[in-house]
């Protein structure tokens, strides 16, 4: 149905629009952080101070890096690097998903918090590290669809065993 040439293109522009979207999610999450004074006390907000969104970034920084470095080894035509690479896709998705899970868990946590453990809302303090927390889980979640769009199309162009 398509040509080679134009498959090629296809997941090209999927693998780099994913990598993309991860290595924007990584770096808006690196960014968030925050000091406000409440009460004449210095509060700092930080990505760093929370384990989930550490893993968020780390997940998606090797999402992105991983991504690049598939695009710049050159393609091979052997069915095993084509599976290979497609379960490395299966995993760097899973990962993907865990993360975004595992900080929107977080974020859903600091914004409205939880009243059965007495744990506040926080978002109301630092709105700014809240809104970058936000953004940085829109573009991973940008980064699941186009990961699995990939791993979708990947599975669909794979020639199957003889």
């Amino acid at each position: 149905m398509f040509s080679d040439k134009a498959r090629w293109i296809v997941a090209v522009v999927l693998r780099v629009a994913a990598a993309g979207a991860a290595a924007v999610a990584a770096v808006l999450m690196a960014m968030s952080h925050e000091t406000v004074t409440i009460f004449n006390m210095e509060v700092q907000a930080k990505f760093g101070y929370t384990p989930s969104l550490v893993f968020f970034v780390a997940a998606n920084a090797a999402a992105s890096a991983c991504s690049v470095v598939v695009l710049l080894v050159p393609t091979a035509a052997s069915k095993l690097a084509a599976r290979l690479l497609l379960m490395a896709d299966v995993v760097l998705g899973m990962v993907l998903t865990g993360a975004v899970a595992a900080a929107g868990a977080i974020a859903e946590l600091g914004k409205h918090g939880n009243s059965h453990a007495g744990w506040m809302a926080i978002c109301e303090q630092v709105p700014v590290f809240c809104d970058r927390v936000r953004s940085a889980l829109v573009a991973g979640s940008v980064a699941i669809v186009l990961y699995y769009l990939l791993l979708m199309y990947s599975i669909y162009t794979l020639p199957m065993f003889p």
